[in-house]
């Protein structure tokens, strides 16, 4: 018999330092992603559908969303359990873009 075996998810998180301005950028244009890192920014953690700025987004597109916002460097997405747990990389973030995330989130449309 063979035993079963439990496949953890794997994300990539990259090193800020790789990341381009304009990857930042493009991640932080987008309404729902943008809506997504507000409210990392207002708690510390989030589960994966609680990200969600609201309810109608399929999964498919959420899971495209938070893949985008690891690849920039804004989020990090870690499993406990069966749960996709989700943290903003604020202090990371901010030592390679000083003022960035502060001003576009200041100045996002609610």
């Amino acid at each position: 018999m063979v035993p079963y075996i439990r496949l953890m998810a794997r994300f990539t998180h990259p090193r800020l330092e790789d990341v381009p301005l304009d990857l930042a950028l493009h991640a932080l244009a987008d309404p729902n992603r943008l809506g997504m890192v507000a409210r990392l920014a207002a708690t510390e953690r989030l589960r994966c559908t609680d990200a969600a700025p609201c309810e109608s987004i399929p999964k498919s597109t959420l899971s495209n969303h938070l893949k985008l916002l690891r690849a920039a460097g804004l989020i990090e997405t870690t499993q406990a359990g069966r749960e996709m747990i989700n943290t903003l990389r604020r202090a990371e973030f901010d030592r390679r873009f000083p003022g960035l995330l502060d001003a576009v989130l200041a100045n996002r449309l609610a």
